[in-house]
């Protein structure tokens, strides 16, 4: 999408939908330098390995909090809630569908 206009030393100075007087140079919008103009990380650099991981653990803490009573699920707004069932829906059905290593053939205990 950005057309690109660079300073005089050659780096990105600004970014434009249509070409302009400057900026004919078009770089698609994964380029590492547009991502990095743009404050992207243009990879992946661990964060969202690490955000994932942590609304696993925030995942975790509600359900904790609503089995001990301490939270019930209808405290939160109704987004939350089905942004939670929706959540825990997709989990169940990863987990149905991958392979299970520590559970007795025929047993239908998930780990």
């Amino acid at each position: 999408m950005p057309y690109i206009q660079r300073s005089a030393i050659g780096a990105i100075d600004s970014l434009h939908r249509h070409p302009i007087a400057g900026s004919d140079e078009f770089l698609p919008d994964a380029h590492a330098e547009v991502q990095a103009f743009v404050g992207g990380t243009g990879g992946d650099d661990g964060y969202s390995k690490l955000d994932a991981d942590f609304v696993r653990v925030l995942e975790d803490v509600i359900d904790t909090l609503i089995v001990k009573n301490i939270l019930n699920i209808t405290d939160l707004p109704a987004e939350a809630q089905a942004k939670l069932f929706a959540r825990k829906g997709f989990r169940e059905r990863q987990s149905q569908s991958s392979l299970r290593l520590f559970v007795p053939s025929g047993s239908t205990d998930v780990i």
